[in-house]
């Protein structure tokens, strides 16, 4: 549990890609006496450098980001610092991603549109070792969902599918994947063909518009 001491500022560090929303959560956080931006990262790679070296005790991850995604992200530090609380924060609602982030290990789920005070709760609660679940994700979890078969068909994914899954949605190659996640072109290729399979689809001009059609990239 990553407790932190009362008298003490709680370090958080910002992952996203656009620089306006880094400033505008660097302002909200300094208005508040018990917390700080201590270090901001611009994409993936930044984020794991800052939390291999840096001490924090809450990371807010952007989801869509450029290279390395929040995705790959979480699922890196979740082998490297697997103590660190990982708040994931989305322009997405909470129904397309929130649990599969749960699932692989983030403290808690907000898109970018909560009220501040939900940003506050979050991060304090996520910071005491608690997950932080917003009253749509409580919905979500008590209707069952990801647990029946009424969920729709990406929520079967695993967490190296789902990777793949939105890396062809967005137009990758499968060499450019392999190469992004450091893995063969076979394995790649294998999970792909997983993909289509639990989707249901042929192509990935399939999986493309499979994926905006349910708002899961924009």
């Amino acid at each position: 549990m990553n407790q932190v001491q009362s008298n003490r500022k709680l370090k958080v560090v910002i992952c996203d890609d656009h620089p306006i929303v880094r400033a505008g959560f660097r302002q909200f956080l300094a208005g508040h006496p018990d917390m700080e931006s201590v270090r901001e990262a611009g994409n993936g790679r930044e984020a794991l450098d800052l939390v291999r070296t840096d001490a924090c005790d809450v990371l807010l991850l952007d989801i869509s980001m450029p290279g390395q995604n929040g995705i790959d992200v979480l699922r890196a530090i979740r082998l490297r610092r697997p103590e660190l609380p990982v708040l994931m924060l989305s322009s997405f609602p909470e129904q397309h991603y929130a649990l599969q982030m749960l699932k692989l290990g983030a403290s808690g789920y907000l898109p970018k549109d909560c009220e501040p005070s939900e940003l506050l709760r979050a991060i304090r609660s996520v910071s005491q070792g608690r997950r932080f679940v917003t009253e749509a994700v409580g919905d979500l979890l008590a209707n069952g969902l990801g647990n029946n078969g009424d969920e729709p068909p990406h929520q079967q994914l695993s967490d190296r599918e789902l990777q793949v899954f939105l890396r062809l949605a967005k137009g990758e190659s499968v060499t450019a994947i392999a190469n992004v996640l450091n893995l063969s072109f076979k394995t790649i290729s294998t999970y792909r063909s997983r993909v289509l399979e639990k989707l249901n689809l042929r192509s990935n001009s399939d999986v493309t518009y499979y994926a905006l059609k349910n708002g899961l990239i924009e």
